[in-house]
């Protein structure tokens, strides 16, 4: 039986897109290079999330479609943020624990408030998924531009959501991808090790 499975999982990887296939492998150099702390993570970013944008249209992933766009804007945003001066590196900082619990609240409210008007206007599935993983990205997104370590815990936990719903959605090679970088998180989070200040205000 799982032999069965297997083989039914290779045979559709098989049939994907090449251009999902791309995307998968810019995607990885992004999260790659920045778990490195190299500024050539955002063109990398750039083209993946150009690839999704379409991908996501096209299986009618409209929250997804939306973030990837966003993600375009903002891989232009982290190279400005990140292109400084040897004499004004942007350093590696956290957030009080605080600042953490008022956003997870806020953010989880705008996903349900998103998926709930979606609900009534697209003929979407996993719309309630879609929404929280779209929103909690956009946040997080922010924070890697920054340099708040925290974000790689973010990404563990938004990655183990997204991994599930793009498998359900038959996008085998990015539930793969997400599933990887669940890794490179954790990798991301160690790498980028104990931030040089602590930002309070």
């Amino acid at each position: 039986m799982n032999s069965d499975i297997f083989q039914e999982l290779v045979s559709q990887l098989a049939q994907q897109s090449g251009l999902e296939y791309l995307a998968v492998i810019l995607a990885l150099g992004y999260v790659w290079l920045a778990a490195k702390q190299s500024i050539w993570c955002w063109p990398c970013a750039l083209l993946s999330t150009a690839i999704y944008t379409y991908l996501f249209w096209e299986v009618s992933l409209p929250f997804h479609t939306g973030l990837n766009a966003y993600y375009m804007a903002m891989a232009v945003y982290g190279w400005v943020q990140w292109n400084k001066p040897l004499n004004a590196t942007l350093e590696v900082k956290v957030w009080p624990v605080s600042r953490h619990l008022l956003g997870i609240s806020v953010l989880t409210l705008v996903s349900l408030g998103l998926a709930v008007l979606a609900e009534h206007v697209l003929n979407a599935e996993h719309v309630y998924l879609d929404a929280f993983i779209t929103v909690f990205s956009i946040f997080t997104t922010v924070l890697v531009a920054h340099k708040v370590r925290e974000n790689w815990l973010y990404w563990m936990v938004i990655n183990s959501f997204a991994a599930y719903l793009y498998f359900v959605m038959g996008l085998y090679p990015t539930s793969l991808l997400f599933a990887l970088y669940l890794g490179f998180a954790i990798y991301g989070y160690i790498s980028w090790g104990k931030p040089q200040r602590s930002l309070d205000s």
